[in-house]
């Protein structure tokens, strides 16, 4: 679509360009303060007698030249005009201008159905103020012409052109109105027009800026003007309310419109409000006085030359001012606020200041400052204290080179010159061994940094110190130069032998190597040694020891954990440095490793937990180098809620509140260099059991009854959840377990006799314990009488004592992964024997994970769950005082 509109464009494009040169200045049809509809357009016709027609809807519509013809066209250059002489409501319609047969030009004449409920009203105002025009329609429009006499008006800078929300009121603001905007101003709403006169009336004299408040300091030109908008307008200046002329102290000037009071010498009583007026209007403003301090200048430069003396010393500064009282006067040496003291002496009077410090030293030397404030400013003045005295000691000497007759020395200047120039250096020699130092420039100081010294012996050490002399005289000498011998230079030593490692942790390492065999004429004697590191990362080598070391070992300190460097050590001696004797293989900042491992022996497999109670494991580890540790639930990620906390000797794994989704086995995995290690800990989050359903009781077999119950509540969620029966007869009347360990919900009690009532309660047992009992209705069953006869045989005593033995031994299991397994064996033995279970030689009988049982011989071991922890061997060890047997197994557990 979009393609098909362009091109009809260009087409009527290339048709204008066959009779027209160009079209512009083009205006819609509206409605002239005249009365008549125009529109018009500015354009360059190819051929001048190409024909001009006007169509209206389609139909051609005649065109006159003359005003009283209904429809007109007037030419004037390149511009045409088209009008409509007393437009009406059959004239609306679509216009559209044609140049031969091409179109050129088309409008819109709507001619809405308005009238003016309210018409706008003529408007006085005084120069510069807004004049607003507005009028109501009987019928919303968007917007209506504004015009002025012949011409419309546009919204812009000068015509702000507003309409109302429901489209009626319409309102035209002429923006800071001149003489020029005097005229009629229209309204025309479709072929409707309402006008109004609008009046701008000249306003008197008035300020084009007006007086600003002054300050000016005492003795100094002050100056207040303003300006008006007249240049012929004159006026009055008055101070305080009182009139002023000229010659009273000031100076008036008129310079057109401007207008200016000057008082050269301004004194604190010109402080006050001064006024001009001028023809009825007044400017106010305020002038201030004030009176800073002030310094002389003489005075001034005075004070601002050095003041330079000897040590020990006074130095005194005097500096005379002025200015409104009160002066507060504050006087600084370097910055530091200076209080009277033993050696700091401050006067001050009105009008001058005096600082004098005593015994002054060479480090009183500085900047000295003088700060005079008061309410109307600050002064501030530096001056600077020189005190001379002996110069500092230069730095120890250097010995730049060293034969058997000469030695040859070099040093800095000292810091400290004294406050003077220095003129030359006195040296000292010191033969080692002896406490005397003498002059070796006997001829005057050196006046150079440097010097040969050739008053030497072969073979002899010396040391070397030197000191500073100015126009005071000698200072202090520096400190002695390294010790120094009277020979040849040496060679260069050879490389260090057998470098190895000592020992290392995450910070330091240590090292050892031997001296290197001196070689003569090729490598001389090493008598230091220098150890050089270089992170692998980095391509320079940082030494370790500013200054040589003589023992064959260092220790390389603030290394980077885990960080990795090349090492290497160099031999050196007054010859230079031999070549460096490195490591093959770089060495990382670490302990020796170490494959981790489990440092207590004594951790939990199984841990049970109450829900809502904090689950806390704390495994302790040993590694080198540090490990990563990671934890897993069931062989999954951990979730959100489990924090967990490492250090270097352990973990810690913190459940805050636990809940019963959090059971199962937890694994950490601590891995390094070295190797792996993990473990596993099953952690089971459970409650207080709740107590199972109402017990029945059923007799089916003589002798015996079947007792069965109602779930608990918790046997969905605890898979370790199981059931205890206890029983009480009305003869013994003490409770006596009878089973333990049911998984299921029903139990048949054997040895059930008759005449006795029997009392049963049923507990829910898990992990946390006993729960609450379920007492079941009593139960009994009456005895038959019959007469009691006793047979008494004659009685044998007979000796049933014997040795432990095994009826039933243990046999070889393989049990599936995740599920229960039972192991049981029959034994006999009179007395009865001592039962012990044990698993690769452990004994079990104290580890509450696993269920033992002894029955009348049977004995039995219950894993609820097994896992691969539990393959090895299990053994059970019978005894008494005639005898010790024992009897095992292999369990196997299947994944």
């Amino acid at each position: 679509m979009l393609k098909r509109l362009n091109q009809l464009k260009k087409e009527r494009e290339d048709e204008q360009a066959k009779v027209i040169e160009k079209v512009e200045n083009a205006k819609q049809i509206e409605v002239k303060p005249n009365g008549r509809a125009e529109f018009s357009l500015d354009m360059t016709l190819c051929d001048p007698n190409s024909a001009i027609r006007l169509y209206k809807d389609g139909t051609l519509v005649p065109l006159g030249d003359e005003e009283n013809s209904k429809h007109s066209l007037k030419k004037t250059g390149s511009k045409y005009v088209f009008s409509i002489k007393d437009p009406q409501l059959e004239d609306a319609g679509f216009y559209q201008v044609d140049v031969d047969d091409a179109n050129v030009f088309s409008t819109d004449f709507q001619v809405p159905a308005v009238e003016f409920t309210s018409k706008i009203k003529g408007v006085k105002v005084t120069e510069s103020q807004d004049a607003t025009f507005v009028c109501v329609l009987s019928t919303p429009l968007n917007r209506i012409t504004w015009s002025k006499q012949d011409f419309s008006l546009e919204h812009g800078d000068k015509y702000d052109i507003t309409v109302s929300e429901d489209k009626l009121t319409h309102t035209l603001r002429v923006k800071d109105c001149e003489i020029a905007d005097n005229g009629a101003y229209y309204a025309i709403a479709g072929i409707t027009s309402s006008s109004a006169s609008l009046t701008v009336k000249e306003r008197g004299v008035q300020f084009v800026s007006g007086l600003s408040d002054t300050v000016a300091n005492v003795g100094e030109k002050a100056e207040l003007s303003c300006k008006l908008s007249s240049d012929t307008s004159e006026g009055r200046w008055y101070k305080n309310g009182k009139l002023l002329t000229d010659g009273e102290g000031v100076t008036i000037i008129k310079d057109g419109a401007c207008h200016r009071l000057i008082i050269d010498c301004c004194k604190e009583d010109d402080s006050a409000e001064y006024c001009f007026e001028s023809e009825g209007r007044k400017s106010q403003a305020t002038l201030n006085i004030e009176d800073p301090p002030k310094i002389d200048s003489d005075a001034l430069g005075k004070f601002t030359k050095p003041v330079i003396i000897k040590a020990n010393e006074n130095a005194e500064w005097k500096l005379p001012f002025s200015g409104g009282a009160p002066m507060t006067i504050q006087w600084y040496k370097d910055d530091d606020k200076l209080l009277p003291g033993l050696n700091v002496k401050i006067e001050t009077s009105a009008t001058e200041s005096q600082l004098c410090l005593n015994k002054c030293q060479r480090k009183d030397s500085g900047e000295v400052k003088v700060k005079i404030k008061n309410e109307f400013g600050t002064v501030e003045k530096l001056s600077k204290l020189i005190v001379l005295g002996y110069p500092g000691p230069p730095a120890a000497p250097k010995v730049t080179s060293a034969f058997k007759d000469c030695i040859n020395l070099s040093w800095s200047p000292p810091c400290d010159a004294g406050g003077t120039k220095i003129v030359g250096y006195n040296l000292e020699k010191n033969k080692k061994g002896t406490n005397y130092w003498s002059l070796v420039n006997q001829g005057g100081p050196i006046t150079a940094t440097k010097y040969a010294v050739k008053d030497v012996f072969e073979g002899a050490a010396y040391e070397f110190r030197v000191a500073a002399i100015n126009l005071s005289g000698a200072g202090d000498p520096s400190i002695s130069c390294d010790t120094v011998i009277a020979r040849d230079p040496m060679k260069p030593p050879g490389k260090v032998t057998d470098l190895k490692l000592t020992s290392s942790n995450y910070t330091t390492f240590s090292l050892a190597w031997t001296k290197p065999k001196e070689v003569k004429g090729v490598e001389d004697e090493a008598q230091g040694y220098y150890v050089e590191i270089r992170p692998i990362e980095n391509l320079e080598w940082n030494r370790c020891n500013a200054n040589p070391i003589t023992p064959t070992s260092f220790t390389v300190l603030g290394l980077r954990a885990m960080a990795t460097y090349w090492v290497r050590v160099i031999a050196t001696n007054y010859g230079g440095d031999g070549q460096p004797q490195g490591f093959d293989n770089y060495i990382i900042a670490m302990p020796p490793p170490v494959k981790p491992k489990f440092k207590d022996r004594n951790m939990k497999t199984f841990v049970v937990v109450k829900s809502g109670n904090t689950i806390r494991l704390n495994i302790n580890y040993e590694a080198s180098p540090l490990p990563d540790i990671s934890w897993l639930k069931d062989g999954i990620p951990l979730l959100k809620h489990v924090t967990i906390t490492n250090s270097d000797k352990g973990s810690q794994l913190l459940i805050p509140t636990s809940e019963r989704t959090d059971s199962g086995i937890y694994t950490i995995t601590v891995k390094n260099l070295a190797g792996q290690e993990s473990f596993n800990v099953e952690i089971r989050v459970t409650d207080d059991p709740k107590p199972p359903g109402p017990v029945e009781l059923d007799e089916n077999i003589p002798g015996t009854v079947t007792l069965s119950w109602s779930p608990s509540p918790d046997e969905k969620r605890d898979d370790r959840l199981h059931y205890m029966v206890s029983k009480r007869d009305s003869f013994k009347r003490i409770w006596r377990t009878v089973a333990d360990n049911l998984f299921n919900n029903k139990f048949t009690v054997v040895n059930i006799l008759p005449g006795r009532e029997y009392y049963f309660r049923v507990f829910a047992k898990n992990d946390m314990g006993l729960s609450p009992p379920s007492e079941s209705p009593v139960f009994g069953t009456e005895k038959e009488k019959v007469k009691f006869k006793v047979s008494m045989p004659e009685t044998k005593r007979l000796d049933f004592q014997c040795p432990p033995s095994f009826t039933v031994p243990l046999r070889r299991r393989t049990a599936p992964q995740g599920y229960e397994c039972h192991m049981s064996c029959a034994v006999k033995g009179d007395p009865a024997p001592r039962v012990t279970w044990y698993y690769n030689n452990i004994s079990l009988n104290t580890n509450t994970n696993y269920n033992i049982t002894n029955v009348c011989g049977v004995c039995s071991l219950l894993i609820l769950r097994v896992g691969a922890r539990d393959n090895g061997e299990y053994k059970v060890i019978i005894e008494n005082k005639l005898g010790r047997a024992e009897c095992s197994m292999a369990l196997n557990v299947r994944e």
